[in-house]
């Protein structure tokens, strides 16, 4: 918390803003904007927890008297309160010799018995037996938690990511389904040793230091073949560190770390079979596969007569699936998915394979949406397509092989929002299309074990949750659970996000978005306006289920700002032809569908100012945020941007290239924030850690660079030791510093002056 000297309070009260914006109680309300706005919905944060294999189910519900438990029997369809509180709160304090108050009982990890006679609990690091017959507590076992995980230096999030390239050779033997045969990689071959008389027999003699074999061996399920694949190794690309401020010692400490980018090159493998019976190798031909992204998910037949691979080709423009003969080592192509700009083999591939009937079920773009195909497994024909229509699969959340169903999400096929989430069945056939699901929201839900109930709780951006209880077979309604009460949050002077929409650059499609405004808000004021982006073309970013408090958005609205976040063109979850605009064109980042939809929205509410416009996001939002002000100035006026990747070719291979494509050609350079930094008009605050292992460290200071190099006047905080973040509770700081000097035209406070 602040506290100031009567002095200092005058001073700063004085210096403030006439129009109470920006002001020292500002930001006051913005620091305990999760605190205010939080902890004030009652009934809507449902999370059921199925018990065995039963038709019941138990949940937490927040109430204004704190937590109740509930326990609701879905095939009686009755719901009571599954404990007594002032029972267990008595003899909860005789056993443990600790106070427990109704609503708020200090326990976790509760888990009902099946007949929900009674239930398990941990409390202090042990496990305790309550019977709910008479609330008799047994004392069990302690259970060891598992260590807390801290933020990282300088406020950051403390995350590690992994980019590195596996050690194909260290890998323990791989035994034989039948236990007879262990198969393991010895001076960069495959060979089998006997677990009955120890011999040992050499299978592949083409392995060396610069082409080896790699110890991830898979056996085939009659223990008479095997499949290993040959990796040929590429040069690794490391970047270095200097930590300048180590916890645990003076001087800075070096470091690398390996880190693959747009244009290196790619270990490649060759997959190979070997008869352990023959005591032969079965060569594979890998023409078809030359320089590949990936080969992976490695599948033996049930019957063991082939094994099939996904074959994803650099540049994502073809992605397959090979099977090949266990006999003959010949290949035939099942799956053949093909696009001029890119496959989304990281967001949109589905892949299951029904070994009983020879089916595959399959997602693919093909014809502009995204959609489910049967494939027969062994011609490679597609049989039929399952879905279809101008609307978006968005997950499988069940196949049911013995009645020939899917259960799936999908979005777009309802009227309204196009990104609400519904449930749907369908027969593998394509026939029998059914909601499941119900309400004008986003809906997740909960199956039972056995599928025959689930959970559905629905919401929007605007609209409370709903919680009911569905028949899993038809969606018709089994019971009401709950609806949530958000009186105690309307109190504070919470502001209900608003749903809005306007036509994209092509006057054609519904570009969405949402409005958050201050708790003070006052329509006859002017607001700025600041835009949270966040335009990664792997998914779509606007939040559609109902949020009482959104961390990046509404400390910032208290301020004395409208808050807008919008998806435009470029990002997923809508058609084909919506997202292939971010294709080679990163910079793009939906900025004129976002600046139309700011143009719309104002002219309907007058108070949004877009004359003042700001911008920030994280990360590719910090990549967009700092594209803004270099690409469209005469709009964006003012940016902070954290640990963006500022120049695609600085950053990882995998999500670049993914929408960049391969090879890297000129696109790289016309979408860089680096080459372009001599556009730089307005204000620019960067930030980014010096320990960043998700985006190199050195795309922001060589945007700097470049920026010094043009003559550019921005701001810059590198902060030490921080991983990859929007600067921790520092940079929040300092981000809405910035935005009230340059668009409030106020004086932020002089924070030195103050004592923590």
């Amino acid at each position: 918390m602040i506290r100031l000297t009567t002095l200092v309070l005058a001073a700063i009260s004085l210096a403030a803003s006439v129009s109470g914006q920006g002001k020292l109680e500002d930001y006051k309300r913005a620091d305990n904007a999760g605190n205010l706005f939080g902890n004030k919905m009652y009934y809507g944060s449902v999370r059921p927890n199925w018990i065995g294999e039963t038709s019941m189910f138990w949940y937490e519900n927040t109430t204004p008297a704190g937590r109740v438990y509930v326990l609701v029997d879905a095939a009686k369809k009755t719901k009571r309160e599954a404990i007594d509180q002032v029972r267990f709160a008595k003899s909860f304090e005789a056993v443990t010799g600790t106070r427990a108050e109704p609503g708020r009982l200090p326990v976790r990890n509760i888990q009902f018995a099946d007949n929900a006679g009674s239930f398990t609990f941990e409390f202090s690091d042990i496990r305790y037996t309550c019977n709910l017959k008479n609330y008799t507590i047994t004392k069990g076992d302690s259970v060891r938690q598992p260590g807390a995980r801290g933020a990282g230096a300088g406020g950051g999030t403390g995350s590690t990511w992994t980019w590195s390239t596996p050690d194909e050779l260290r890998n323990p033997a791989v035994q034989s389904p039948d236990g007879q045969w262990a198969a393991f990689i010895k001076d960069y071959n495959v060979y089998i040793r006997s677990n009955a008389d120890r011999k040992e027999y050499k299978l592949s003699h083409d392995g060396g230091i610069g082409e080896y074999y790699s110890a991830n061996i898979r056996w085939s399920p009659d223990s008479k073949k095997l499949m290993a694949y040959r990796v040929r190794p590429a040069e690794k690309h490391m970047i270095h560190y200097i930590e300048s401020s180590p916890i645990d010692q003076l001087q800075p400490k070096y470091s690398t770390y390996e880190y693959r980018k747009p244009g290196d090159a790619i270990p490649q493998m060759s997959p190979q079979l070997f008869d352990v019976v023959a005591l032969s190798h079965i060569r594979v031909d890998n023409s078809i596969i030359l320089n590949h992204y990936a080969l992976s998910q490695y599948r033996w037949a049930p019957d063991s007569k082939s094994f099939t691979f996904e074959y994803n080709q650099r540049g994502h423009q073809a992605y397959q699936v090979i099977r090949v003969d266990a006999a003959t080592g010949k290949h035939q192509v099942i799956v053949n998915e093909t696009s001029p700009t890119f496959i989304d083999y990281s967001g949109k591939k589905y892949r299951l394979d029904v070994n009983e009937t020879n089916e595959i079920i399959w997602a693919s773009e093909r014809d502009g949406w995204n959609h489910l195909y049967l494939y027969d497994s062994q011609t490679g024909k597609v049989k039929n397509q399952i879905t279809k229509g101008e609307w978006v699969v968005r997950s499988v959340l069940n196949v049911d092989e013995t009645l020939r169903q899917i259960t799936f999400q999908a979005s777009g096929r309802e009227p309204g929002d196009p990104y609400l989430l519904h449930v749907y069945r369908i027969n593998f056939d394509g026939t029998g299309l059914r909601r499941l699901t119900d309400g004008d929201g986003t809906h997740e839900v909960f199956f039972s074990r056995d599928r025959n109930f689930f959970v559905d709780t629905w919401s929007r951006a605007d609209l409370p949750p709903v919680t009911v209880l569905r028949n899993a077979a038809d969606g018709s309604l089994v019971m009401e659970l709950e609806k949530a009460d958000i009186s105690e949050l309307l109190k504070t002077g919470w502001q209900m996000p608003e749903v809005f929409r306007s036509k994209a650059r092509d006057g054609k499609t519904d570009i969405w978005g949402i409005i958050v405004r201050p708790s003070n808000f006052d329509p006859s004021k002017k607001y700025p306006v600041i835009e949270y982006i966040y335009a990664g073309p792997h998914s779509s970013h606007v939040p559609k289920n109902f949020r009482p408090f959104n961390g990046s958005m509404h400390p910032v609205a208290e301020l004395g700002f409208i808050l807008v976040q919008i998806d435009g063109m470029g990002t997923s979850n809508r058609s084909k032809a919506f997202h292939d605009v971010c294709w080679k064109n990163l910079k793009d980042a939906g900025f004129p569908d976002r600046i139309i939809w700011m143009k719309e929205a104002a002219k309907k509410y007058p108070y949004m100012d877009i004359t003042r416009v700001g911008i920030f996001g994280t990360s590719a939002g910090g990549q967009n945020s700092a594209g803004a002000v270099l690409f469209h100035p005469e709009f964006y006026k003012v940016a902070v941007s954290s640990c963006g990747c500022h120049d695609n070719r600085m950053d990882k291979i995998w999500w670049n290239e993914a929408w960049m494509g391969w090879p890297v050609g000129p696109e790289y350079a016309e979408s860089s924030n680096t080459e372009n930094a001599w556009r730089l008009k307005g204000k620019l605050l960067l930030i980014n850690g010096e320990m960043d292992s998700n985006v190199d460290p050195a795309s922001t200071t060589q945007f700097v660079n470049a920026l010094i190099k043009a003559n550019k006047d921005f701001d810059y905080i590198l902060v030490p030791g921080m991983g990859h973040s929007s600067g921790g509770n520092y940079g929040e700081r300092r981000r809405r510093d910035y935005f009230v000097k340059h668009l409030l035209n106020v004086e932020p406070p002089d924070w030195n002056m103050m004592e923590k």
